[in-house]
C-alpha cells in the first residue's frame, strides 16, 4: 500500500478522516506481558534499544494487539547524550543517570563525530520495522528535542525544579548556546538517518519545554526546533514532522507558526475548545487523552475519548494521549480505547 494511503499520513498531510487515526505515545512498555518478558531476556534497558532484533520485536508488539495506525520506534531520547561521550545508566527505581555538564567546560567531554557508531544499531532497528510493519501501518522516527535532552545532560537525572540547567541557560547563555548548538547537529544527523532507513514521520519530544520563562521557551525551545525541522525539510521536505511540546501552553501557537512543524502534539491539560478554534486551524493535532484515563478504564474514560473527538473530530486530528501509557494501565482498557474509537461513525 503506498504511503500516502496510510490512514495516519493522510492526517498528517490535513485530511479530515471519519475516524481519527490512533496511536499512543509509549505503546511499546511495561504494561504489557510481552514486552516485560522480552526486556528481561535483552537484560538491561539500554540493551533492549541497542539490540535491533528485540527492539523491533517490543515495537511490533502493541501493533499485534492493538494494529495501530502507527509504529513508533522503540529507544530513548537518552541515547543521544551517550553517543555524544557523556556517561549514561538507568538505574532500577531512579530512572536515567548522567554525568552531569553544569557550565560550558564541560562541553569537551562531547564529540560529535563518532555518534553513528553509537547509534548505528538504532538505524538498524528502524530499518527492521520498515520491513516488518504491516503495510497500512506508518513508521514514526523519533528524537528528544535539545532542550529536554539537555536537561537531563546538566541536571544528571529528571528534576523537579530545573534550578541547574536554568542557572545554566539564564547565567551563560553564550556558553549553553553551544551545548543547544551541539545537540541541534547531532539531533539532525540522528533523524536524517532514521528517515534514510525507513522512517516516514518524526515525532520531537518536548518533555521540559513548560518549565522556560515566555523568552527561554522561544530561545531555547521554538528556536532549536526550528533549525531541526529546517535542516530536515531541506532533504526530506516531504517527510512530516510532529512537535511535542508538553506544557507549552499558550506558547503552541508560536511553536506552531515558528518552528514549521506540519503537526503538534497535545498534553492533557490543553483546552481543546481553545485548539479547535486557534490552533487546529492551523495544521494537524495529535492528542490528548489523560493517561489515568485507561488506568481507570470504564465509561469515564469512553465519556472522556467521546469529548475529544466531538471538539477535535471535526478537523484533522490523530488520536494519542497527552503523555506516555504508565506502567499500572491494563492493557485491556487499551483495547477498549482502541475499540470504541474505531466503531464511531
Amino acid at each position: 500500500m503506498p504511503s500516502e494511503q496510510k490512514r495516519f499520513l493522510r492526517a498528517l498531510a490535513g485530511e479530515t478522516l471519519a475516524i481519527p487515526p490512533i496511536w499512543l505515545m509509549r505503546q511499546a512498555g511495561r504494561y504489557l506481558p510481552e514486552y516485560r518478558a522480552t526486556r528481561t531476556e535483552a537484560g538491561s534497558f539500554l540493551d533492549l534499544c541497542y539490540n535491533p532484533k528485540l527492539a523491533c520485536e517490543v515495537t511490533l508488539q502493541p501493533l499485534r494487539r492493538y494494529d495501530f495506525d502507527a509504529a513508533i520506534l522503540f529507544s530513548d531520547i537518552l541515547v543521544i547524550p551517550q553517543a555524544l561521550g557523556q556517561e549514561l545508566a538507568f538505574k532500577q527505581g531512579e530512572g536515567p543517570q548522567l554525568d552531569p555538564i553544569r557550565d560550558a567546560s564541560g562541553l569537551s567531554r562531547l564529540n560529535i563525530d563518532k555518534i553513528h557508531e553509537t547509534l548505528g544499531p538504532v538505524y538498524e532497528t528502524v530499518s527492521l520495522l520498515s520491513d516488518a510493519i504491516p503495510a497500512h501501518t506508518a513508521l514514526i522516527g523519533f528524537a528528544g528535542a535539545p532542550w529536554t535532552v539537555a536537561t537531563y545532560m546538566v541536571e544528571g537525572k529528571g528534576s523537579k525544579d530545573f534550578a541547574n540547567i536554568r542557572r545554566f541557560a539564564y547565567g551563560d547563555p553564550e556558553g549553553f548556546s553551544k551545548l543547544i548548538d551541539i545537540l541541534v547537529e547531532a539531533t539532525t544527523q540522528y533523524l536524517l538517518r532514521q528517515v534514510a532507513a525507513g522512517a516516514e514521520c518524526i515525532q520531537l519530544f518536548e518533555t521540559w519545554g513548560g518549565v522556560l520563562s515566555e523568552n527561554g521557551f522561544h530561545r531555547w525551545v521554538i528556536e532549536p526546533t526550528r533549525r531541526i525541522v529546517a535542516n530536515l525539510k531541506a532533504v526530506h521536505p516531504d517527510v512530516p514532522v510532529i512537535g511535542f511540546p508538553r506544557g507549552a501552553g499558550l506558547h503552541l501557537i508560536d511553536f506552531k507558526t515558528l518552528t514549521g512543524v506540519d503537526a503538534v502534539g497535545l498534553d492533557s491539560g490543553v483546552p481543546l475548545k481553545w485548539v479547535a478554534e486557534n490552533l487546529q486551524k492551523l495544521g494537524p493535532v495529535q492528542g490528548n487523552l489523560d493517561p489515568m484515563y485507561l488506568i481507570t478504564g470504564g465509561d469515564e474514560m469512553l465519556a472522556e475519548v467521546r469529548r475529544i473527538l466531538d471538539v477535535l473530530g471535526n478537523g484533522p486530528f490523530i488520536f494519542n494521549l497527552g503523555h506516555g501509557i504508565t506502567p499500572e494501565t491494563p492493557p485491556e482498557n487499551v483495547g477498549l480505547l482502541v475499540d470504541y474509537i474505531r466503531a464511531q461513525k
